[in-house]
């Protein structure tokens, strides 16, 4: 064997090497990355990259397809397709699972950029106050135990830290005195989506 040839091997062998250690390395720190991503984060991913509408399932067993518009600290806004021209508010908390195209969810876990937007700080409970000041008509998709669900339809009248009160009337009503029929309150733990006509104007945070 000439020398040349000899040391070129070695060469060949030790580059070969050095690759692979490279790409374990690189396939190890992926990862330990992927480790760290929390669905928060591959929302926010997918609220800004999405090609395609998504599938939410919620807890309740509500099933419906969205364009996710904005992620807060702990809640989806999401906008129904099909035209119905409705919003839907879910607490990331309430939701059960997601389906969307593969490319989105390939991009969805690629490391983004924070934007460290006060939008994305909004607590779920600040943004139903803001509901409950605008006097929006929302309907409510409750759980009540087990594998049961309840849908209110009213007005927030008030949130507390926890909770909120709802005075319902039928869908679409104004909330009148003689339209209200009776008042709830409703842990914010047992909320599972929150659905506004989009007609009532409220921004899209």
């Amino acid at each position: 064997m000439r020398w040349d040839r000899f040391f070129d091997d070695l060469e060949d062998q030790l580059a070969a090497q050095w690759e692979a250690e490279r790409a374990a390395l690189e396939s190890e720190a992926e990862r330990l990355r992927l480790a760290r991503v929390d669905l928060r984060t591959r929302l926010v991913a997918l609220s800004r990259e999405a090609e395609a509408p998504v599938v939410l399932e919620l807890s309740d067993g509500l099933t419906v397809e969205v364009r996710l518009a904005a992620v807060g600290a702990d809640w989806v806004a999401a906008s129904e397709s099909g035209g119905t021209r409705r919003l839907v508010l879910a607490p990331i908390a309430a939701i059960r699972g997601l389906q969307a195209a593969h490319g989105d969810l390939l991009r969805s876990a690629r490391p983004v950029e924070s934007a460290d937007r006060l939008a994305e700080r909004v607590t779920l409970a600040l943004a139903l106050r803001d509901l409950a000041r605008r006097r929006v008509g929302v309907t409510l998709g409750v759980l009540t135990g087990g594998a049961d669900a309840r849908i209110l339809a009213g007005t927030i009248d008030r949130v507390g830290a926890d909770h909120l009160d709802l005075a319902l009337h039928d869908a679409g009503a104004p909330r009148r005195a003689a339209e209200v029929r009776g008042y709830r309150l409703v842990p914010l733990s047992a909320v599972a989506w929150v659905r506004i006509d989009a007609a009532a104007g409220v921004p899209v945070v």
